[in-house]
């Protein structure tokens, strides 16, 4: 496996403070510790990291404040996708100046039912306004939240017109076909699973690893699959391993996803400040946090 980004990747929550500013120390200690505890990076500012609920200046300080507090950029994977050219530009061309591992781009989310003319304009625009071949773009496909699908084809032209730029996918689509074909398809692409029980069946068919909410929480876990799933006899340490992150990641649906992984860092973390969350969501209830915790007991953490 040789893709230019590969590993295990959190896509990191983002803690807020009583004002719904982002909390830079907490954040910082957070990031931190994911690395420490398996993480191969940070894919910052993707939908459990709410990234659409902060301003630009806020994303791209985020960014500067996980640099200097100790982060290597190149562990770090921001999202930077906005509905708009410029502003995808203006928080594109930041991450790659700071070093950035890569970008992680959704297709511009308002317009449904765009054509794949449409999206290779948005994309290949992005591109030439950061003019930098140091740019890595990974696409973000989620279609049941945007409504717009990353289609092969698209892939393929966005492939062929930027070599070396359109590096990987995030696919959170749950479809295990549709990444297997990728990777058949794409063999440099590096598709990326963004649902923690589809790494390892995906790595079996060549993907690249994964960007998932649970790493927030067992990372751990997720890089005994990312290091062993292709070792002889060590069969049992790598299921029991998936046998844990998806007992982990089925808690973390039990509500509403993101303010239960909050719930589920403010009690793995012990700061309470995790709980909030930004609207138009709403934090889980006391009595939701109770069992969510309860439940985090009898897993053993």
């Amino acid at each position: 496996m040789n893709h230019a980004i590969q590993g295990v990747h959190c896509a990191a929550a983002t803690p807020v403070d009583a004002d719904g500013r982002p909390d830079l120390p907490l954040y910082v200690d957070h990031c931190t510790k994911l690395i420490e505890e398996g993480c191969h990076g940070i894919a910052m500012l993707g939908t459990t990291g709410e990234a659409n609920n902060f301003a630009a200046k806020d994303r791209m300080a985020l960014l500067d404040g996980l640099i200097e507090g100790g982060l290597e950029p190149g562990t770090i994977l921001p999202g930077t996708s906005t509905p708009n050219i410029p502003e995808t530009i203006e928080l594109s061309s930041h991450a790659v100046k700071a070093g950035a591992k890569g970008v992680v781009l959704l297709p511009p989310y308002y317009y449904k039912g765009v054509s794949d003319e449409g999206l290779y304009r948005f994309y290949s625009r992005v591109i030439e306004g950061v003019g930098d071949d140091a740019m890595r773009m990974v696409f973000y496909h989620i279609p049941q939240v945007t409504q717009i699908p990353i289609s092969h084809d698209l892939i393929e032209r966005l492939m062929d017109a930027f070599p070396g730029i359109v590096v990987g996918i995030k696919d959170s689509s749950g479809d295990l076909e549709n990444m297997k074909t990728m990777c058949d398809r794409f063999p440099k692409l590096g598709v990326l699973a963004g649902a923690d029980p589809m790494m390892l069946p995906l790595l079996r068919v060549g993907g690249a690893g994964c960007i998932t909410a649970t790493s927030n929480l067992r990372a751990d876990m997720l890089r005994v699959v990312w290091e062993t799933w292709d070792k002889p006899g060590r069969e049992a340490e790598v299921e029991s391993a998936q046998d844990t992150i998806n007992e982990w990641r089925t808690l973390s649906n039990s509500y509403v996803q993101l303010p239960t992984v909050k719930a589920m860092i403010a009690r793995s973390r012990g700061n309470d400040g995790w709980m909030r969350v930004l609207p138009p969501l709403v934090e889980v209830t006391e009595t939701e946090r109770d069992a969510i915790w309860a439940e985090m007991e009898k897993l053993g953490g």
